[in-house]
């Protein structure tokens, strides 16, 4: 098993070109896998880490609803804000600056095949980075993602997910909310829960925080979660 992942930061990236560029990815590590299986062959298969950060987009999962999108095109226009429908799990949700987004592209042979375990080792990961910061957060049974307060009231989504898995290899990830305008959430009805908030590291802090220093732990506590060799 092949547990090197080679680490990427595209900084601030257009949505759609870094789908194109998960997608290439994506894609050959698929079609090695299948050649593997074709040919009898075992070459290794790659794995990616990356983290970008996106102007401000809506994305839709394949199995969302278009009206939790509470802006026409004249109101997107207004927003300077785009709006994609995308092959992921999961229903719509906000990118912009200053939240984190991450793309594990794995094939997850090379660590645990097992989907739901994946989806809570990325919770995880989050979940410490906030605890680095002196934030306490969890999950909220039946719903994906990070919370805080999750037990009462107060309940308020910190990082959202939403993946694509096909022959065990993964692609989209994590929103995690470090100094993002909140405002943009306004605007929809996130992952489809409407009486629900969300918040930031910025906010639960009082203060914004350093980008990549947050990064930096994040990609660690997911590293050492994993096992990965990060290159």
């Amino acid at each position: 098993m092949n547990k090197k992942v080679e680490f990427i930061d595209w900084g601030l990236v257009d949505y759609q070109d870094a789908w194109d560029k998960q997608e290439t990815l994506f894609n050959q590590t698929v079609a090695l896998k299948t050649q593997n299986r074709t040919n009898n062959t075992n070459l290794e298969t790659p794995n990616y880490l990356v983290f970008c950060e996106h102007p401000h987009v809506y994305t839709l999962g394949k199995s969302g609803h278009p009206e939790n999108l509470l802006l026409n095109e004249e109101g997107l226009k207004q927003k300077e804000a785009t709006y994609y429908k995308i092959n992921r799990g999961g229903d719509i949700t906000y990118h912009g600056p200053g939240q984190i987004v991450g793309y594990p592209i794995l094939d997850l042979d090379n660590f645990f095949t097992d989907i739901h375990l994946y989806l809570r080792t990325l919770e995880e990961a989050v979940i410490l980075t906030l605890n680095d910061y002196g934030i306490i957060s969890g999950r909220y049974p039946g719903f994906t993602g990070v919370w805080l307060d999750a037990d009462n009231e107060k309940a308020r989504k910190i990082c959202a997910l939403g993946v694509r898995c096909s022959r065990w290899v993964t692609m989209h990830g994590f929103a995690f909310n470090v100094n993002a305008d909140l405002d943009y959430f306004k605007n929809i009805v996130p992952c489809g829960i409407d009486d629900k908030d969300v918040t930031s590291v910025q906010r639960e802090l009082g203060h914004p925080v350093d980008m990549d220093e947050v990064k930096g732990k994040l990609k660690n506590h997911i590293a050492s979660l994993f096992g990965m060799r990060l290159l």
